[in-house]
Order: structure tokens, then C-alpha cells, then sequence
């Protein structure tokens, strides 16, 4: 096949503008990145090799090489891993065929040109950080058991060559052009031996393969596994350059989990709880798990069998010892050991995040800002830690930016029996709602839910510490026997059956209000009603659920209803009054953030209205 020049894809020609451009101080990560890449591969290629006993490959000297030119100003680095194909090499590095990508461009237009560096870091742009220290990039591959191999080259700026060769290498060779130094810049001669050797032992040294020089018969990294080492004999930096490496994250993690198991099924693990979220945390097919390793051998990226749904941001590495090197993930899923592997890492990830919401409130903050949501999720998926997850809630309320559910507690009045909550779209929303007027006029705190989960976790999280959760737009309020008083109801009993009468169709009740203080009317729910933003939910999932009808209830103090109660007196068969009560229901839908079944004719009706009282 002869040569092509082929376009990048949209995404991929902005991310390697900014690359281009060189808008990341720290160049010096390229050189990780493609080491990472190349380890990668030759942890793929001893995989293969072991499952498949047919490929006809080599595995007696597995490692990474590093060569320089001085004279030409190249950096090459090799590896004799699993290689690529043709049309791996156009997917993997002509497309970005990441989740997130928009997302990632659309903050970068946001954001200024100082803060732009950490988004990068955040996405983690792995092959495209050698156009930073490259004007030219030159790769070369053959994928294991292959006869053909290919060839690639950029500059990166819009198009690439590839071609097809006969002949080459198995494995991966990247060779970078490098520009020149530019030390002002952050940008160092990368042809120096001892520059080479800094980067690798600052970041790379944990690498279990091999990492050469030309001519140096030494590793340059000590190889050691971190994970196989005693806490105490490993540094911060280790870990966090580790970290680094498994979750091609540029920023340190936040909290770092070193934990052994031993006994009948002994097992090492290695965890990182990010300090923010990848930016396909809530993709369908964002990436989750944990790398496995058999007795060091690499088995597979992601094992989702490790690690729950609701702890998906964490990054790591079990290694086991009792396992099949050839384990599928299908009998991962089945595997008794690996079962209870599981439960003991969820039990250490929520104990460290504890002791983290203990010792560090801000610290803590920061992390439920960036993966709260997602820790939410745990409520419904994890039964038997639902009271550790509760514990390590935050939420805000109308008394607090942010609380707990203890301090909550704490905070409850004398003769308080329920913890109020109100779910809804937003926190102006709910706090403007007509449903929380008593509360707040008699002091009450209410929990502000506006996180889509959480419609749906307190519809199975009934107590917390033995105090029910009681949501304030649901059932009757009894705040200090504030029921309406018998004279009261009897004198607007006719009034509410003629509204549930008229309002069948919407309604299963109309009722005076004990929770309304300044607000006409509001709609509510029964204690196991469905929510309307929760229906609105399944809706925009494609599934329709049977009509609720709700109570409507009114406040027997407003001049609106008392008016109201005085003209049906008078004449209980005007038409107008049928008009008003269409009115008083849509005012109370629209108040809470419901949606109208009619709004042309709710506006034609409040016109006409308006226009009568001028």
C-alpha cells in the first residue's frame, strides 16, 4: 500500500493544537507517557503469549529501549510489546476514541489560558504529550504475530502519513524530532543522558520492565512492584507517579490505599481515590475497575469484578495469587475469592474516606464535590454498607452550605421526630418552594436534595440512626399539632368539594394546608407517591409510567382562597369560578417546577384575567 495522508479527527486536531502550542509547563511528562504506553504493550504482548501458545512471538527479552541522536536531535523509544495493526494505528492515534472529548473542548473555551493546563492533566492526553517537546513524530509498528507493519508520521497539525511496510520490527518505536531547548520555556535538551535518566527514575522507576539506554546494559529503574513493598519503605512521590501511570491523570491523587490480604487467598492491592473526576465518570462506556495481576504477570485493565459501580473513580492494582493467568471476566464475576476480595477493598475505601471526612473537613469537601453523586449511587447498589454511606454524606440544607447527616441530628429541635428533605431540579427551587413555608417560618431544617439520584435513594432509604426521612412535599404536616382547627374546616368544606370536584381529572384530593404560610396553594403527594421530577426522569428514559394524581391543598389564611371561598358562596355556578380554580391548580404545578398538560390555555385564562382586573 503506498503512502496516505489522512486527516485527524476534529477533536484530536484541537487537543494536538494545544499540545502544539505548548500551553502544559511540565514537558517533561512526555517521556512518562510513552513509557507508560510502552509497558502497556509488553504486558499485552506476555498476556497473549501465555492464553494464545500458537503466536508466534518473543518473549525471552521483554523492555523498553530509549536512543538518542544528538546530531539528527531525536529521542526514540522502542518496546518489542503487541504492536499495533493498520487500522489500530488509525483508531488509537488518529481518533480519540475517548468519552469525554466535547466535554474536555467545550471547558477548554471556557476557561482561561492559566487554568487550561490542569483540564489537560485531568483528561490525560497520553501519546498526543509528545508534540510538546516534537515538531515531528515518526512511529513504527508491527503487531505481534503479524506479517506487516506500519508506519506513521505528523507534525501534528491537521494531517498525518501513514503507509503499510513489509517489514518491521514487532513492537513500537515512537522517534521524536525534538525541538530545540528552550529552557525559559520548561523545555530541556532531551538528548542528555542525565536529563533522560532524571525523568525515568523521577517517574518511571516502578516500571516492571526493563527501561534501557543505547549502549547501558543497566535498567535504569529499579523495577520493583509498589505494591509488593511495606508502606513504610515507600515515598509519597512513588505513589503518586504510580498513580500516574495506571490513570493517566496528571495531578497527584488524593488519598492513596496500600492494603495486603493474606490467609486462604492472598492478594496485594494498590488503590488511588482521584482528587477529580475523569471526565467520562457518568459515560455508559466511561471505563471502570481495577488492573489484575496474577503473581505480578498483568491479567487485564478494568476488571469491574473488584471494584463496585458507585467506586468507579477508583484507580489501582490488585494483585493475586491464587489466580488462573488465563481468567476470564465472565468467571472473575462467579469467583468466590475475588467476591470476597471485593468486599474487603469497598470496606477499606469507605474506611479511608471516614477517617479522610475526620481529619480533613476541606480536604473531604473537595472530594464529595467532584464524586458525592456518584458515592450516592452506592444507597441502591450496596445494602449491606448503607449506613457507612449515609455516614459519609454531604448535603446541603436551608441551614447549612453543606452537612452531614449527624450533624443533622445534632441540630433537630426538641420534639423532632423525622429528618425533612425536599428532592427538586435545583437548590433556588427548593428553597423557593411554597412547600417548605412552615418549616422555615417555625424554625425547621430541611435537607435540599438536587442530585437526579437522589429522587430515587430515598425512595428506598426510609431512617437514618432510627429517625425516619420524611420529605415535606409528601403526606399531611403536623408541625407542633398545627392540624386546621374544626371550625375552619367545616367553613371551607363546601369550597373543597366543589375544587376536587372540578378537579377530578388532576387531583385525588383537595384539603386545607398546614405546611403553607405566605403561598395561595401547592400540590403534594402521598407518602409513596412518585415524584414529579422522578417521573419526568423516566420519561426522558423512554418509559412512561401510569398518571399520579396529586392533593391540592390550600391555605385558608390567603385573601386568594378566602376570596374564593366568599364568591362560591355567592354563586357557586358562575363560570368564572371554574376558570380560577384551572388557575389556582396550574399556579401550584408551576410552583414546585411541574410541568402544565395545557399551557396555551393556561396563560389564554390568566390573560383574560389580568385583563378583566384593569
Amino acid at each position: 500500500m503506498s503512502r496516505e495522508t489522512l486527516e485527524f479527527q476534529a477533536e484530536t486536531r484541537q487537543l494536538l493544537h494545544l499540545m502544539v502550542h505548548s500551553i502544559y509547563s511540565n514537558k517533561d511528562i512526555f517521556l512518562r507517557e510513552l513509557i507508560s504506553n510502552a509497558s502497556d504493550a509488553l504486558d499485552k504482548v506476555r498476556l497473549a503469549s501465555l492464553i494464545n501458545k500458537e503466536l508466534q512471538v518473543d518473549t525471552s527479552d521483554l523492555h523498553i529501549a530509549i536512543d538518542v541522536d544528538k546530531d539528527k536531535r531525536t529521542l526514540t523509544v522502542r518496546d518489542n510489546g503487541i504492536g499495533m495493526t493498520h487500522d489500530e494505528v488509525v483508531t488509537l492515534i488518529g481518533t480519540i476514541a475517548k468519552s469525554g472529548t466535547a466535554e474536555l473542548l467545550r471547558k477548554l473555551r471556557e476557561t482561561p489560558e492559566g487554568a487550561a493546563q490542569e483540564l489537560i492533566g485531568q483528561f490525560g492526553v497520553g501519546f498526543y504529550s509528545t508534540f510538546m517537546v516534537a515538531d515531528r513524530v515518526t512511529l513504527v509498528t508491527r503487531k505481534a504475530g503479524e506479517s506487516q507493519g506500519t508506519f506513521w508520521e505528523s507534525t501534528g497539525e491537521g494531517t498525518y502519513e501513514i503507509e503499510s511496510l513489509d517489514e518491521a520490527p514487532q513492537g513500537t518505536s515512537v522517534t521524536l524530532h525534538l525541538k530545540p531547548e528552550d529552557r525559559d520555556d520548561q523545555l530541556f535538551d532531551y538528548t542528555a543522558e542525565w536529563k533522560i535518566k532524571e525523568v525515568v527514575k523521577r517517574y518511571s522507576d516502578f516500571i516492571a520492565w526493563p527501561i534501557r539506554m543505547d549502549g547501558e546494559e543497566q535498567p535504569l529503574n529499579s523495577m520493583k512492584a509498589l505494591w509488593a513493598r511495606p508502606r513504610s519503605e515507600v515515598s509519597d512521590d512513588e505513589y503518586h507517579e504510580f498513580y500516574k501511570h495506571v490513570s493517566h491523570d496528571w495531578t497527584d491523587p488524593l488519598e492513596t490505599v496500600h492494603m495486603k490480604g493474606e490467609g486462604t487467598f492472598e492478594y496485594e492491592a494498590l488503590l488511588f481515590v482521584p482528587a477529580r473526576a475523569p471526565f467520562d465518570l457518568f459515560s455508559r462506556d466511561g471505563k471502570r475497575g481495577v488492573q489484575l495481576y496474577v503473581k505480578r504477570v498483568f491479567i487485564m485493565d478494568d476488571c469491574e469484578a473488584l471494584i463496585p459501580q458507585y467506586l468507579r473513580f477508583v484507580k489501582g492494582v490488585v494483585d493475586a495469587h491464587d489466580l488462573s493467568l488465563n481468567i476470564s471476566r465472565e468467571i472473575l464475576q462467579q469467583d468466590r475469592h475475588i467476591q470476597v476480595v471485593r468486599r474487603r477493598l469497598v470496606k477499606k475505601i469507605l474506611a479511608t474516606l471516614k477517617d479522610l471526612k475526620a481529619a480533613d473537613a476541606e480536604k473531604y469537601g473537595s472530594f464529595w464535590s467532584e464524586f458525592g453523586r456518584v458515592l450516592k449511587e452506592g444507597l441502591l447498589e450496596d445494602p449491606d454498607n448503607r449506613e457507612q454511606l449515609l455516614d459519609l454524606m454531604l448535603v446541603p440544607s436551608t441551614a447549612a452550605e453543606s452537612t452531614s447527616l449527624r450533624e443533622y441530628v445534632e441540630r433537630m429541635k426538641d420534639g423532632q421526630k423525622d429528618i425533612y428533605y425536599m428532592t427538586g431540579e435545583s437548590r433556588a427551587m427548593v428553597e423557593h418552594s411554597p412547600h417548605l413555608e412552615a418549616f422555615l417560618a417555625k424554625g425547621y431544617e430541611v435537607l435540599v436534595l438536587t442530585d437526579p439520584v437522589d429522587e430515587v435513594w430515598v425512595e428506598q432509604v426510609t431512617e437514618f440512626e432510627g429517625k425516619p426521612l420524611q420529605s415535606v412535599a409528601k403526606g399531611k404536616v403536623d408541625l407542633d399539632g398545627s392540624e386546621p382547627p374544626e371550625e375552619q374546616a367545616a367553613d371551607f368544606a363546601a369550597l373543597l368539594s366543589w375544587l376536587g370536584e372540578k378537579l377530578r381529572d388532576d387531583v385525588k384530593e383537595v384539603r386545607l394546608s398546614t405546611r403553607l404560610t405566605t403561598s395561595a396553594t401547592c400540590v403534594v403527594g402521598d407518602e409513596h407517591d412518585i415524584t414529579p421530577t422522578l417521573s419526568k426522569m423516566y420519561r426522558a428514559m423512554g418509559q412512561e409510567l401510569p398518571r399520579t394524581k396529586r392533593i391540592l391543598e390550600l391555605n385558608p389564611g390567603h385573601p386568594l382562597v378566602t376570596g374564593l371561598r366568599a364568591a362560591h358562596e355567592a354563586n357557586a355556578d358562575d363560570p368564572a369560578l371554574a376558570e380560577a380554580a384551572e388557575l389556582l391548580y396550574g399556579m401550584a404545578v408551576l410552583a414546585e417546577g411541574g410541568e402544565l398538560a395545557d399551557p396555551p390555555r393556561f396563560t389564554r385564562l390568566l390573560a383574560d384575567r389580568l385583563a378583566r382586573s384593569l
